[in-house]
């Protein structure tokens, strides 16, 4: 049985959207970014999502910690950035549509900070805000049933994975499978089912949208769960996915070196031979002196073989 939610024209303007914005990043070669971005958006990625879930450090002590220096927070906080520091190392272990890697990931999350990490709840849980219950979550013995169910979905159903991503996201808030780190799972959970399709949400730091729009996010988890229905919530999170590429579209498009283009290209040509035409031809926003310092560089680093010269010159990426 599918989750239940309808394909609005709000929907698809923001699949358009969306598609439009990943265009771009994939023309500027934006997707496989440079490491100084991909470990800056990490870290604003794990501190936006578990301040989300009221943890108190900034992204100066979560930057510490990754670093191996010392911070001065509560140890609970402090255990939470180390967990999601160890999971977000591991992101590529992780398998979409296996329930089992879904669990293991909960485990890194959770460890040291619950009872069970990885294990499905077997009690009755609600979400309380302030003083207020504003969600009641199925009964423990519904929990495997539920999650069995939405797996199956995330697997078999032919809807774009871009809507099955956001439907993931809202059920596990709904199901609540665990005592604890629901709210971190779902929107961690679907990242891992978009990034193999589009490795840009592999550094996309969704979650510090999230945290900018929380009362949004909250307001559109209530009245999905009021309709019965998870429609105003995939608009909602369509909606953040939308402003987050726009912001990097926008404010990240830091220039890229030489050695990340070279990395860029091997993953591309793999073992073949090729010509600086061919690489220029890749990256058409650089000039052919920039092409031949980017392979001039390559050839001092070891990166890259070399046969003829000029314009005969044949290059290969060495074997590591």
């Amino acid at each position: 049985m599918n989750p239940p939610y309808q394909i609005t024209n709000r929907i698809l303007q923001l699949i358009v959207s969306i598609s439009e914005k990943i265009g771009e990043i994939n023309a500027t070669h934006l997707q496989k970014a440079p490491a100084t971005l991909r470990k800056t958006n990490r870290i604003k990625t794990i501190q936006s999502s578990l301040e989300i879930e009221g943890n108190t450090l900034t992204e100066e002590q979560v930057t510490a910690i990754i670093n191996n220096k010392r911070v001065l927070a509560p140890q609970k906080d402090i255990l939470e950035v180390k967990n999601a520091i160890a999971l977000y190392d591991a992101i590529n272990e992780f398998k979409p549509n296996s329930q089992t890697s879904f669990l293991k990931a909960h485990k890194i999350l959770m460890q040291g900070l619950i009872a069970a990490p990885g294990k499905i709840r077997s009690t009755a849980v609600g979400i309380v805000k302030g003083s207020k219950i504003t969600h009641i979550a199925p009964p423990g013995q519904m929990v495997k049933p539920l999650l069995n169910e939405l797996f199956a979905y995330l697997k078999n159903n032919e809807d774009l994975l871009l809507i099955k991503s956001c439907v993931f996201h809202y059920e596990i808030e709904f199901i609540h499978p665990f005592v604890d780190g629901n709210g971190r799972m779902g929107r961690f959970w679907q990242t891992i089912i978009l990034k193999d399709h589009y490795p840009v949400f592999e550094f996309l730091p969704i979650e510090t949208v999230v945290k900018k729009r929380q009362k949004d996010y909250y307001k559109a988890f209530n009245i999905s769960d009021k309709s019965g229905s998870s429609t105003f919530f995939i608009e909602f999170i369509l909606s953040v996915i939308e402003q987050a590429l726009e912001e990097l579209n926008l404010n990240q498009l830091i220039p890229i070196k030489g050695k990340d283009r070279m990395a860029q290209f091997q993953i591309l040509i793999k073992d073949a031979s090729f010509t600086r035409k061919n690489y220029l031809a890749n990256f058409k926003n650089i000039s052919g002196a920039t092409a031949s310092r980017d392979l001039k560089e390559a050839i001092e680093a070891g990166i890259l073989g070399k046969t003829g010269d000029k314009n005969t010159a044949v290059y290969r990426f060495k074997k590591s």
